[in-house]
């Protein structure tokens, strides 16, 4: 893949999560049943809002990183789709308008430290849903002793990316439990166009969650079940459940 500027932290979330597509079928199928604008919560660099935007739909994405906003502004501009983002904080969301579809991609909501949080997230949600809209939220879970040994069995890949004659490596080395969260731990590398290598350790911690927390913390805001949907695992994705919320 390739990256059309040098900004490291926009590079290295494509790096680590531009190629995971196996949701798309299901955000399409959502998106299409809403009838309306989406919201796109967690945005990133736009993975979903620009296939979404590709599809014909009028998609908004927020991030509270300006520089992941910027790239998916520039992407969708480019290309000329209906996408688009604001700089937004999910635990206070401020975006204005309504939504007939709020979604919630790439275990976003797994990222918080604590109930609380994700029940500040959900209510901001709740306040921007039009009426008879939809939320879906992905998160990963199942068993992760089963996952672990998988990982270790597996010898993942690096996720490998190419920018201006830069290559950047992101290799997953451990998955592991602590403190009621998942802790992936990566080597990050960069090799320079004139050969030189620098690395650098990174981890991302999820908390561990399974769906009926979910629905308990939405119901908290306002909101309650409206079903749960499958994402099948891939060769470097493990599979993950999508819970559908609306207003109580």
């Amino acid at each position: 893949m390739s990256v059309e500027a040098r900004d490291d932290a926009v590079i290295w979330h494509d790096v680590e999560n531009g190629a995971y597509d196996a949701d798309f079928p299901l955000w399409r199928e959502l998106a299409s049943a809403a009838g309306g604008p989406i919201l796109d919560v967690g945005c990133g660099t736009g993975r979903v809002a620009i296939e979404l935007a590709r599809h014909g739909n009028h998609v908004l994405g927020v991030d509270i990183e300006p520089a992941f906003v910027a790239a998916l502004r520039d992407r969708a501009a480019a290309r000329r789709l209906e996408a688009g983002a604001v700089v937004d904080d999910i635990l206070d969301l401020q975006v204005e308008g309504e939504f007939a579809l709020v979604i919630v991609p790439m275990q976003t909501i797994q990222l918080f430290e604590s109930a609380d949080e994700r029940r500040a997230a959900f209510e901001g949600m709740r306040r921007r849903l039009a009426p008879r809209g939809l939320i879906a939220v992905a998160i990963v879970c199942g068993d992760l002793g089963a996952t672990q040994a998988e990982f270790e069995l597996g010898h993942p890949m690096p996720d490998v990316g190419e920018v201006e004659g830069w290559v950047y490596s992101s290799l997953p080395t451990e998955l592991r439990a602590e403190n009621g969260r998942i802790v992936m731990s990566r080597l990050r590398q960069i090799v320079t166009p004139d050969g030189d290598l620098t690395d650098e350790p990174s981890e991302i911690s999820l908390a561990i969650l399974d769906p009926e927390t979910v629905e308990a913390d939405a119901s908290a805001a306002g909101l309650k079940s409206a079903g749960r949907r499958e994402i099948p695992e891939t060769e470097s994705h493990v599979a993950s459940t999508v819970v559908l919320l609306e207003a109580a």
